[in-house]
C-alpha cells in the first residue's frame, strides 16, 4: 500500500542541522521533517565537546581560520572556512535565543547586558590555539537537541514523521519525461518502519541532514542511526560526492565491553589530561610538538602505532593533572558514566581506544549547501562543504551545521519565493511522481543473512580501510564488497523492504565510495594515511576526490 504526500520543504534528519533548518523554513513554508527513529536520537545529542566560535576578546577570526586550515592539512577551501568562522557567532547567538543553555562563566560575568564575550565558560580542544568552545558541561549536543526539538514540536507548520526511513530520492529522471526542466529532486520514497507502508513525498525543496556514516566501521562512537543514508541516497540519484576517504577516528573512546560507543571528550586533554602507554609512559610528545593536544588524526594514528608496537588493547588517558573537583564539575557525564563502569577518573586513568567518529567528506555542496542536483540541499555531517579539508578541527561540526543550515534556507527560500515553477507545474510534478511498486517481492524469511552481511561489511572496513591503509588492502576490500553488492542487490529486488535491508544497502554503497576515494588519493594527507604513499603532496597540488 502506498500513500502520496505533498509539501513545500522535505527535510531528512533531526539533528542540529535539520532542526535548525526546519525552524527557519517554517517561518514561511510547510515543512515535513523525517527521522528514522526517535527525533531526539542521532549524532548531535552525543556531541560532548561543544561548538567552536570566536567568542572571547582574546580570540580572533584570523586565529580560528588558521587553526581550521592547519587541521585540514592543506585541503580546506579558504573562502568556505572564512565565511563559516565569520558567520559563526551570529548563529551561536541564535541558539542562545532559542533556549540553548551554554555553561556560564561564573567567575567573570558579562561587563554589560549586551556583551556576551565573557559570559560563557570556554573550553580548549585539540588543534585550537585559543579557548573558543562553548559547551553545556559535557553534554552540549544533548542541550542543543532538546532546545531545538522543543521549538520544533510546537511549531504549527512542521510535521514530524518519526520512525520513517528514506528508501530513495525521487528525481525527474524517474519517469517524468513531460516535465522538461533541468534535473531536479522532487522528493523521496519513505518507509514507515512501524506500519511497513511506503509513501512517496513530493517537495519543491528536499534537504538532506541525515548525519554521517560511522556505522560502516566495526568500532565507532556513532549512534546506530549513522549508516550513511544521505550520502547513499544522493549518490544513487546522481549527485557528486567528495573526500569520503577522510574518516575521522576519534582518539579516545572508552574501552569497556559494556560501553560500545561512549566518547571521552577532547576537552579533558584541553584541561590537562595526558595519554600514556600501559607502562605509564607519555608518548604523544614523540609524535607531535603539541603532545596530547595534537589534531585528532595525529593522536589517533599515534595511539594506533603504540598499540601495534606493544600489542596492548588500549592506552591510558591520565586525568590526574586535573583537580578532582574540577573533573566532577566540568565533566559530570564522563565522570558518572565511567564510575558506572567501575572507573573513578579522579583516582585512576581511563582506558581508551580510537574509533570511527566523523565523516569529513560527503555530498558535494556549494557555499549555499546546494548539491549538484537542482532543489536538493545537504547540510551537516552528510555534506562536504570544504570546511574540514582532510581533517575536521574539533567542535567545528556543530558550527558548520548551523552556518550552512542558515545559508541553505536563505538560498532555497529565495528560489521558492521567485520560483520558475508555476502552480500548475508544481501540481503536475506532484501528480507525476510515480508510486512505489512492490512488484513480485516477498517477505524476508530470515533476517540472519542481513545481520551477517552487516557484520561482514563493518569488519571488512575496520580491518582493511582503517587508520592505516595500503592499496593491496583497499583493492581486496573492493573485491569483497563487489561480491556483497551482488547479494545485497538481489535482496533489494526480491524481498519486501524493511529498515535493516535499507540500511544495509546504504552501508554497502558508502563503503564502496570510501574505498574508491581512498584508492584515488596517491598521497598521505590528514585522515588518509597509506603505507604506499607515506608523503603528502605539495599543498598547491592538493585536490578534492570527487565521484
Amino acid at each position: 500500500m502506498t500513500k502520496n504526500t505533498q509539501t513545500q520543504v522535505l527535510i531528512l534528519g533531526t539533528g542540529i542541522a535539520g532542526l535548525s533548518a526546519a525552524l527557519k523554513f517554517a517561518e514561511k513554508y510547510q515543512v515535513i521533517l523525517v527521522c528514522k527513529s526517535d527525533p531526539a536520537e542521532g549524532a548531535t545529542r552525543y556531541a560532548q565537546g561543544g561548538i567552536a566560535s570566536v567568542w572571547s576578546e582574546q580570540d580572533s577570526f584570523a586565529e580560528h581560520i588558521s587553526d581550521t586550515m592547519t587541521a585540514g592539512a592543506g585541503l580546506c577551501h579558504p573562502t568556505i572556512v572564512e565565511l563559516c568562522v565569520k558567520e559563526g557567532p551570529a548563529r551561536v547567538r541564535e541558539l542562545i535565543e532559542l533556549g540553548v543553555e551554554f555553561t556560564k562563566n561564573e567567575s567573570n560575568p558579562p561587563s554589560s547586558p549586551g556583551n556576551l564575550s565573557n559570559a560563557f565558560d570556554l573550553h580548549q580542544e585539540g588543534g585550537h590555539g585559543q579557548r573558543r568552545i562553548l559547551h553545556a558541561d559535557d553534554l552540549t549536543g544533548l542541550a542543543i537537541e532538546k532546545a531545538l526539538l522543543a521549538q520544533v514540536r510546537k511549531h504549527p507548520k512542521i510535521q514530524i514523521l518519526d520512525e520513517h526511513i528514506a528508501i530513495d530520492l525521487i528525481t525527474e529522471g524517474k519517469g517524468l519525461k513531460r516535465w522538461k526542466k533541468p534535473e531536479r529532486c522532487l522528493g523521496a520514497y519513505l518507509l514507515d518502519t512501524i506500519t511497513q507502508e511506503i509513501k512517496s513525498v513530493s517537495a519543491q525543496i528536499t534537504l538532506l541532514a541525515t548525519g554521517g556514516a560511522g556505522k560502516v566501521y566495526l568500532y565507532t562512537s556513532n549512534p546506530d542511526t549513522s549508516t550513511g543514508d544521505g550520502i547513499a541516497l544522493a549518490y544513487r540519484a546522481g549527485a557528486r560526492v567528495a573526500n569520503l576517504e577522510f574518516m575521522q577516528f576519534h582518539p579516545t573512546c572508552l574501552y569497556h565491553p559494556g560501553a560500545r560507543t561512549f566518547l571521552i571528550s577532547e576537552a579533558l586533554r584541553g584541561e590537562g589530561a595526558v595519554l600514556k602507554t600501559l607502562e605509564g609512559v607519555e608518548f604523544m610528545k614523540n609524535h607531535h610538538p603539541m603532545g596530547s593536544l595534537a589534531p585528532r588524526d595525529i593522536v589517533a594514528r599515534a595511539i594506533d602505532i603504540e598499540m601495534k608496537r606493544s600489542g596492548d588493547k588500549h592506552v591510558w588517558l591520565d586525568c590526574s593533572p586535573i583537580h578532582s573537583s574540577e573533573l566532577q564539575k566540568k565533566f559530570p557525564n564522563i565522570y558518572e558514566t565511567c564510575l558506572k563502569y567501575g572507573i573513578d577518573i579522579t583516582q585512576q586513568p581511563i582506558p581508551v581506544v580510537p574509533a570511527a567518529h566523523y565523516t569529513c567528506g560527503g555530498v558535494l555542496v556549494d557555499e549555499n549547501a546546494q548539491t549538484t542536483i537542482d532543489a536538493l540541499y545537504a547540510i551537516g555531517e552528510v555534506a562536504c562543504t570544504g570546511l574540514h579539508g582532510a581533517n575536521r578541527l574539533a567542535s567545528n561540526s556543530l558550527l558548520e551545521a548551523v552556518v550552512f543550515s542558515h545559508r541553505a534556507v536563505q538560498h532555497a527560500s529565495d528560489l521558492l519565493s521567485h520560483s520558475s515553477l508555476t502552480v500548475v507545474e508544481a501540481d503536475m510534478s506532484h501528480s507525476l511522481v510515480p508510486e512505489w511498486k512492490t512488484g513480485h517481492a516477498v517477505e524476508i524469511e530470515e533476517q540472519i543473512d542481513i545481520a551477517a552481511n552487516w557484520h561482514e561489511i563493518r569488519s571488512l572496513m575496520w580491518n582493511y580501510v582503517g587508520i592505516v591503509r595500503s592499496d593491496r588492502r583497499l583493492e581486496r576490500a573492493l573485491r569483497r564488497l563487489a561480491l556483497l553488492k551482488a547479494e545485497i542487490n538481489s535482496y533489494y529486488w526480491e524481498f519486501i523492504l524493511n529498515k535493516d535491508l535499507i540500511e544495509l544497502r546504504n552501508l554497502l554503497t558508502v563503503s564502496e565510495l570510501i574505498v574508491q576515494c581512498a584508492l584515488l588519493r596517491k598521497e598521505s594527507r590528514g585522515l588518509h594515511y597509506t603505507v604506499d604513499y607515506p608523503q603528502k603532496l605539495p599543498d598547491h597540488e592538493a585536490q578534492d576526490t570527487v565521484l
